[in-house]
C-alpha cells in the first residue's frame, strides 16, 4: 500500500467518528478502543461507509447506529452462531447486534465476553 491510499484509508476511519455528534462520537471511540485492544490481529477498515473490524482478514463487528434511535450498536458478523441474552437478531438472519447506551457507562466485561466469543469463532470457524 502506498503513502497515499495508506492517508485516505486513516482519513476515511477518522472522518466516521469525527462527524458523529456527542454523546454517540465519544461511545464509538471507546468502542473501537475496546475492539482493537481484544486481539493483536484486530485490523479496522470501512466497509458500507461504517467501522469494520476484521480479524484475519475476515469481517468480525461494524460499528453503527439505530435508524430510528440514533444509539450505536455493535453488529456482529457470525451473531446467529452467538448465544448470549443480551445480542438482538430483530429481523437479521445471519447478524446479531449488542445495542449500546451511549448516555450511559460501557458495560466493558460484557463487550469483552462477547468480543471473545466472537473472535474465538472466527478464528476456529
Amino acid at each position: 500500500m502506498n503513502y497515499l491510499n495508506l492517508f485516505l484509508e486513516m482519513n476515511d476511519k477518522e472522518h466516521f467518528y469525527l462527524q458523529q455528534k456527542e454523546p454517540n462520537k465519544s461511545c464509538y471511540l471507546a468502542l473501537r478502543s475496546i475492539i482493537i485492544d481484544a486481539n493483536p490481529k484486530i485490523e479496522e477498515t470501512i466497509k458500507y461507509s461504517m467501522p469494520c473490524f476484521c480479524i484475519e482478514k475476515k469481517p468480525l463487528c461494524y460499528l453503527w447506529k439505530d435508524k430510528k434511535t440514533e444509539e450505536p450498536y455493535i453488529l456482529f458478523v457470525d451473531g446467529k452462531l452467538l448465544q448470549h441474552h443480551k445480542l438482538e437478531s430483530g429481523t437479521r438472519k445471519k447478524m446479531k447486534v449488542l445495542p449500546i447506551n451511549p448516555n450511559q457507562d460501557l458495560d466493558l466485561v460484557l463487550i469483552q465476553d462477547i468480543l471473545k466469543m466472537a473472535i474465538d469463532l472466527k478464528i476456529n470457524y
